[in-house]
C-alpha cells in the first residue's frame, strides 16, 4: 500500500515560516515526480510546487513563487516544502503528491492535479493577521 504522510503544520503569525514533510513509503520514490497542493474552504485545490525526481527541474505556483522552495531527499524518501514571508492568504490544508509513471527525463514535473495518483490525508497551515 502506497502511503503518503504530510506532517509541520500548524498556526503561525504573518511573515513567518513553516517547513512541511512528506514521508512516503513508495518504493519508487527516487524516480516519481512529487508535488504540493493547497486546498482553502470553499475553493478548489490549487497547485503549489512540483519537483522532479532528479530534483533538477521545479515550478511553483505564481501566488507562491519566490516564497516556497520545494525540495527531496531521495534516500530517505522524505519531500518537504520551505514556506517563508506566509501570508493569510496561505491558510489551508496542504496535501502532498505522487505520480506513478516513471519518467526517464529527470526534468520532467507536472502542475496539473489530475497527473498525480497518490495523495497525502493534509496538513492544516493557519497564518494569523
Amino acid at each position: 500500500q502506497v502511503q503518503l504522510v504530510e506532517s509541520g503544520g500548524g498556526l503561525v503569525q504573518a511573515g513567518g515560516s513553516l517547513r512541511l514533510s512528506c514521508a512516503a513509503s513508495i518504493r519508487t520514490f527516487s524516480r516519481n515526480v512529487m508535488g504540493w497542493f493547497r486546498q482553502a474552504p470553499g475553493k478548489e485545490r490549487e497547485f503549489v510546487a512540483t519537483i522532479s525526481w532528479s530534483g533538477r527541474s521545479t515550478s511553483y505556483g505564481d501566488s507562491v513563487k519566490g516564497r516556497f522552495t520545494i525540495s527531496r531527499d531521495n534516500p530517505k524518501n522524505l519531500l518537504y516544502l520551505q514556506m517563508n514571508s506566509l501570508k493569510p492568504e496561505d491558510t489551508a490544508v496542504y496535501y502532498c503528491a505522487a505520480d506513478r509513471t516513471l519518467y526517464s527525463s529527470g526534468t520532467y514535473y507536472s502542475r496539473q492535479k489530475g497527473a498525480y495518483d497518490y495523495w497525502g490525508q493534509g496538513t492544516q497551515v493557519t497564518v494569523s493577521s
